[in-house]
Formats: C-alpha cells, sequence, structure tokens
C-alpha cells in the first residue's frame, strides 16, 4: 500500500450496490467528510438492483468510472456478486485480497489479541470464470496456479509485512496432497522468502492452518495463500474476532484498488437502518492508508475504537440497540473531539 500522502482532492468511485450496502456506505462517507481531506465522490451502480434495472450487473460505465478514480469504496451485492466483485478485480487486474483480521474491544471476539493480515491471490485458482463445465459424468473444474501470479502475490505480502513491522509470514497450502499446484507455490514461496531475510517464513498445510487459527491465532502476522482458501480461511477468521460486521477488505491491482466490507447484502435487514457499518467505515480506513492519508486513517480508527470501548451506540449484533446513523454519528462526534 501507498506510505505517503500523493494528493490535494480524490476522486473516489461509490458503488453503493445492493441491500445495507447503500445504509453502510452513507455512514461511512457521513464520517470520512468530518476529515480533513478533500474528496469528490462520483456515485455508480452494480448488483443484483442493477441488473434487474439495466439488464447487467456491472455496466461498462461503472467499471471505467472504477478505472478511472483514485479509488473504490463498495457496499455490497447480493445474487449477482460473483458477475460483479470478481469481474471488477479481474479487468482491473486487482490481484491481491487484504483481509485483516483484528480484535476490537466489546466485540465478543474468542480471543483479544488477534491481529494478523491474510493476503489473498485473487487472479486464479478455481475461482475463474468460464474454467468450470458439465460431463456426462458430473461437473470439473480447473485449477489454475502460475508462477506470475504466485510470485506476485508471495512478494506483495513479503513486503506488506515488511512495510507494516510484521515479523513473519506464513504461507498456506496442500501441497502433501496437491502436489505439483500447491508444490509450485510452496516453492516459489520459499524462493521470494530467501530475499527478505529479515522476515520469519514458514508454512503450514491449509487444514493444519484451520486449526491453528483456533487454537493458535496469536501466532500469526501475515498470511499468504491461494483464491479458494484464502476465501475459507478470512471467514474464519470472522468467526474469531466478532463476525462479518467487523471485517474490512481491500483488493489491490496495478490498475486501481478497491474496498469493501465483507458481510454481504444482508436483504433481511436491509432498508431497516440496523445495520453495523463497521466494517464499511474500516474498509474506508484501509483506503486511506492506501491513499497515503495515515494520519485520518489512525483518527477515524480511534475514533471506533472510543465508540467501541464506551459500548454506547452499538449495534444489534454487538448487543446495542443504536441505528447505523446513531453509530455513526458518535465516531463523527469522536472524531472532531
Amino acid at each position: 500500500m501507498n506510505t505517503s500522502k500523493t494528493k490535494d482532492r480524490y476522486q473516489i468511485a461509490v458503488v453503493p450496490g445492493d441491500g445495507i450496502g447503500k445504509e453502510v456506505m452513507e455512514a461511512a462517507i457521513y464520517v470520512l467528510d468530518a476529515l480533513d481531506i478533500e474528496f469528490d465522490y462520483v456515485y455508480a451502480e452494480a448488483g443484483d438492483e442493477c441488473l434487474e434495472k439495466n439488464g447487467t450487473a456491472l455496466p461498462s460505465e461503472t467499471l471505467d468510472l472504477i478505472r478511472n478514480s483514485d479509488a473504490c469504496l463498495f457496499g455490497a451485492a447480493g445474487e449477482t456478486a460473483a458477475d460483479v466483485i470478481v469481474k471488477i478485480r479481474q479487468e482491473m487486474r486487482m490481484f491481491a485480497n487484504l483481509r485483516p483480521v483484528k480484535s476490537y474491544p466489546n466485540t465478543n471476539p474468542l480471543y483479544d489479541n488477534i491481529d494478523f493480515m491474510i493476503v489473498r491471490e485473487n487472479t486464479e485458482g478455481l475461482y475463474i470464470a468460464g474454467e468450470e463445465s458439465y460431463t456426462d459424468e458430473g461437473a470439473v473444474a480447473r485449477r489454475i496456479i502460475t508462477r506470475e501470479a504466485e510470485e506476485r502475490i508471495i512478494d506483495y505480502a513479503f513486503k506488506y509485512a515488511k512495510e507494516n513491522n510484521k515479523n513473519k509470514v506464513t504461507g498456506v497450502h496442500k501441497a502433501n496432497v496437491l502436489k505439483k499446484s500447491d508444490g509450485l507455490f510452496k516453492e516459489i514461496f520459499y524462493e521470494v522468502a530467501s530475499r527478505y531475510p529479515d522476515i520469519e517464513a514458514e508454512d503450514f498445510y491449509v487444514d493444519a492452518t484451520a486449526m491453528y487459527l483456533i487454537t493458535q491465532p496469536e501466532n500469526f502476522d501475515v498470511i499468504v495463500t491461494t483464491n479458494l482458501f484464502g476465501d475459507i480461511l478470512s471467514d474464519e477468521g470472522a468467526g474469531l474476532v466478532g463476525g462479518l460486521g467487523l471485517i474490512p477488505s481491500a483488493n489491490i491491482g496495478e490498475d486501481g484498488a478497491l474496498f469493501e466490507p465483507v458481510h454481504g447484502s444482508a436483504p433481511d435487514i436491509a432498508g431497516q437502518n440496523k445495520a453495523n457499518p463497521i466494517a464499511m467505515m474500516l474498509s474506508a480506513i484501509m483506503m486511506l492508508r492506501y491513499l497515503g492519508e495515515n494520519e485520518a486513517a489512525e483518527n477515524f480508527e480511534a475514533a471506533i475504537l472510543k465508540v467501541l470501548n464506551d459500548a454506547n451506540k452499538l449495534t444489534g449484533d454487538l448487543g446495542g440497540s443504536a441505528t447505523t446513523m446513531e453509530l455513526a454519528r458518535e465516531v463523527k462526534n469522536n472524531l472532531k473531539n
């Protein structure tokens, strides 16, 4: 991620999407507007409602807007999520998916001392469109692992560790069974690790990692893995720290960056002003850090921490009774103070 401020004004593509995406986006921008930073928000459509309205879940105009902006904030997509987010990642070569897993107060984490990053490869593996087909016997999927993509994501993970004072990178694979594809991943992992002698490198099988996330999560700093494994372990990580309502994410690539919560559109509570906006806010904080606005990011996170510590204005999923915007107002008041 960028580490220094590069511009005085930023164009941000805002894609609220479906369901609670609209509500949590409104809350996040409400707080962003309290920062001493100039943002030009340009809104665009994508998702289920966009499909119904326009005949496509991801209009080319939306993709062009994201491509021409400094960053994109995305709310949530419903059933069309794969057609929207996966396509944006692939079209814009957003090869790195970042999923922080961090304990916050009054969020019912399983442990109070968790703070690690999952770096997930975004462009290949089992999640490539068109690599699945039916056969006479059933269906078959092709898993793609390339040296170029895996070296790129592993190097990104080690650079992230170095730039963020993390001491260890853990490579996760299943090379004992997938000897050629994950065997290549493991081989590349240690090739890249040799370029970073000051950072400890270790590797685990994905099933062992799933257990260690429960039994010793405090031992992880940065995890790097392939697409499907990263998807699964990320949601397990969310379960460690209070659920998906607290997990932000970033998609970083050569042609842009997109920041989104991972909780989905939650149609059962959409429109009721009860969604937890913290994951969206934390995604906005990741955007600020990407833009080099580190001081603003720290202040924003501190304002959220104050709300969590006070525990008086939390949403229902955290045991409170506050609405989405009541929580946002509390964060904004803390930010101003």
